[in-house]
C-alpha cells in the first residue's frame, strides 16, 4: 500500500516579509510532525508547504497564524492528499 500524506499550500500576506515570520515558521515547526518548507515569495507573499498528518499540518498553521497575527491580513489554504515529497521541513 502507498503512503499518502496531508499537503497544504498556505499563502500568507501582509506585512509577513523582512519581519522574521519564516524563522518563526521554522521555530514553531519543530513541535509538529510535519515536512516541508517556507519562502518569500517575489511579490511579498511568504508560501508554507507542509505535508504530515491533518491535524499537525492544521495545529502548525493554527499556531503560525496566532503568533503572527499582527503581520497577516489574508491567508489562502490549499489541501490535497498525495505521496510525500519532503523528509524535513526547511527555510527556502
Amino acid at each position: 500500500m502507498v503512503e499518502t500524506v496531508t499537503h497544504f499550500t498556505v499563502y500568507f500576506e501582509g506585512h509577513v516579509q523582512g519581519v522574521g515570520f519564516r524563522l518563526a515558521t521554522f521555530q514553531l515547526a519543530k513541535g509538529y510532525e510535519v515536512t516541508g518548507y517556507v519562502e518569500n515569495l517575489i511579490d511579498g507573499r511568504v508560501q508554507l508547504e507542509l505535508e504530515g498528518d491533518r491535524e499537525e499540518c492544521l495545529g502548525l498553521v493554527r499556531a503560525l497564524s496566532e503568533e503572527m497575527a499582527g503581520f497577516i491580513r489574508d491567508k489562502t489554504r490549499l489541501e490535497s492528499t498525495r505521496q510525500p515529497h519532503w523528509k524535513k521541513f526547511t527555510i527556502r
